[in-house]
């Protein structure tokens, strides 16, 4: 049977058509961040951390207070689905209050205490008479989180200094700045993720510049946090030691259904 071929005829104008489609600039796929847990990811991170806390009977019987406690809170909020602001606002107050003791309860043998900020966020390293304070933004549950992943990842040297020591650029950055900025923040912000998962909590990354004065959409940024929050998901070791040890905190109070204590 002889062979058949077919040709089609490109005009020059359908070439140009097809360039400009092809050089156009395609959208940045969209991360789902909650994906990120399953059940099954949950209970092996938890099993995998484990080694990383040093549990007492003081701490165990806090681990069970401030679980039902968590408990309490999610049933409230299950059964007001229709909420005012005001009630919101309760709730949130409520939760913040719950991180900061399960924080500081953690963490007391450091000299660090999470404390409610009225205005920007700051860290201030201990003095001789005052132990060091992580103070987040206007009393928010997700700024509390934000500012313990940057506790997590600066580490004792940097926590002898003022906001550890960061270069920071207040919003309307310039492009390089931004680029410079987002880079510094991928693995404070995949840490971020995992904590706030952890708390059965939806996260979105935050690039923090509103008045940019040029076009964000073409950012990698969320990919970058994402592929970052897997990495740590499949080698936890690999999560700094404060990290590890907050996140199976945050496993075992908040996820009941699938870790006993």
């Amino acid at each position: 049977m002889p062979s058949v071929w077919i040709v089609t005829t490109i005009t020059p104008l359908a070439l140009i058509v097809l360039g400009l489609i092809i050089a156009m600039p395609q959208p940045t796929p969209t991360c789902s961040f909650s994906s990120l847990f399953t059940p099954e990811r949950i209970r092996s991170l938890h099993h995998t951390l484990k080694t990383s806390v040093m549990i007492d009977d003081v701490f165990a019987h806090n681990l069970v207070e401030w679980r039902t406690r968590w408990q309490s809170l999610h049933r409230y909020a299950a059964s007001h689905p229709s909420q005012t602001d005001a009630q919101k606002e309760a709730q949130e107050h409520q939760q913040v209050d719950w991180l900061i003791e399960v924080f500081n309860g953690t963490f007391w043998t450091y000299n660090t205490r999470l404390k409610r900020g009225l205005g920007e966020p700051e860290y201030f390293p201990a003095t001789q008479t005052q132990p060091a304070y992580i103070e987040f933004a206007h009393g928010f549950f997700a700024s509390a989180l934000h500012e313990v992943s940057h506790w997590c990842i600066a580490g004792a040297q940097r926590r002898t200094q003022s906001d550890f020591g960061y270069w920071y650029a207040p919003d309307g950055r310039s492009q390089a700045q931004q680029a410079a900025f987002e880079r510094v923040e991928i693995k404070p912000q995949a840490i971020e993720c995992l904590l706030t998962l952890a708390c059965g909590r939806s996260f979105a990354v935050s690039q923090d510049n509103l008045f940019a004065e040029f076009d964000t959409t073409n950012s990698t940024f969320a990919y970058d946090v994402h592929a970052q929050a897997m990495a740590y998901i499949d080698a936890p070791k690999s999560l700094p030691k404060d990290a590890q040890t907050l996140l199976w905190v945050l496993l075992t109070l908040c996820h009941a259904e699938y870790i006993d204590i």
